[in-house]
């Protein structure tokens, strides 16, 4: 097979594996690149950082303790962390039931949390059950697939999380 024909075969199989329905989700840039959503866990509207480097969505503790009283997430275990400036540090982790980007329902999202002056970030614990998803910079929006447009509880997804060394940042 020529190299003509295998990067016709890739590129046609590329338009097919993301030729499902993408759901747009604006963002907003603040300062030097960086893009936020807002979002909607329990009652609550919440800015998020989006962080394609961030290997968990983490939200901070404040907002934990009120998901908590709503009886909107449950803790599963806890991960090393590795955060932005190198520290290291263990974090408990949660899953709440629902993250409501926009038209897009996501389930069952595993969450690390964070002390209670940390920004809340978008990270891949959220966005892979949103695969395959684009970020576009003009215009600023997420393009999310695999939405749900329900918030009933689907804890059938849900995989028990194990305990271990994992990082914020892979």
């Amino acid at each position: 097979m020529s190299g003509k024909t295998f990067l016709a075969l890739m590129l046609s199989f590329a338009s097919v594996a993301f030729a499902g329905e993408l759901t747009p989700i604006p963002m907003s840039e603040k300062g030097t690149s960086t893009y936020f959503v807002t979002a909607e866990i329990g009652s609550e509207q919440v800015e998020f950082l989006v962080d394609t480097g961030a290997g968990y969505t983490t939200i901070n503790q404040e907002l934990l303790r009120r998901l908590q009283q709503n009886g909107n997430a449950t803790h599963v275990g806890e991960i090393e962390g590795i955060l932005a400036n190198g520290a290291i540090c263990i974090l408990p982790v949660y899953r709440i039931r629902s993250l409501v980007l926009g038209n897009c329902v996501l389930h069952n999202i595993e969450v690390a949390q964070t002390p209670s002056d940390a920004r809340n970030l978008l990270g891949l614990s959220a966005l892979k059950k949103a695969a395959p998803f684009t970020f576009s910079m003009e215009p600023a929006e997420l393009q999310l697939s695999n939405c749900s447009s329900t918030i009933a509880d689907e804890t059938k997804t849900a995989e028990p999380h194990r305990t271990g060394l994992s990082s914020l940042y892979q």
